[in-house]
């Protein structure tokens, strides 16, 4: 049996069809915010604030703006874990630890990939207390 074979007009009107579909479109990613956007947020605003005053060794602003942040809802789990992450470098260094020890944890469970590095991890003052955390 010989298989049926298209007139040649028919296959290029398929032809012309096939070419002439477009593809669907896709849809755009959202728009990465800006600084500018991310300051107009009060949580996010307040964690650089944070961050700020704890590398200007203002460990008492610091503390503060860092609370500030997470109460006021950081919409980053990554935010997050760096704003307990230093919360518990400044209360390990004001030796109280058992916040120092709270506070890492609320850094795991903000962000399961969150991990310090291996100079942080070895600090004489909070390192006992991240690997007591992280074993």
């Amino acid at each position: 049996m010989k298989a049926p074979s298209c007139p040649p007009f028919a296959l290029l009107a398929l032809m012309t069809l096939v070419g002439c579909a477009s593809p669907p479109e896709a849809t755009p990613p959202p728009p990465l915010s800006g600084l500018a956007e991310l300051m107009e947020r009060p949580a996010e605003r307040a964690l650089i604030e944070g961050i700020r005053a704890y590398d200007d060794g203002q460990y008492p602003q610091a503390e503060a703006a860092l609370r500030k942040a997470l109460d006021s809802g950081l919409a980053s789990a990554r935010d997050r874990a760096s704003a307990h992450k230093l919360l518990a470098f400044i209360t390990c260094t004001s030796e109280r630890l058992a916040d120092c020890e709270a506070a890492f944890r609320a850094a795991l469970a903000a962000d399961p990939t969150f991990a310090l590095n291996r100079s942080e991890a070895g600090h004489p003052l909070w390192g006992p207390v991240y690997r007591k955390v992280v074993p």
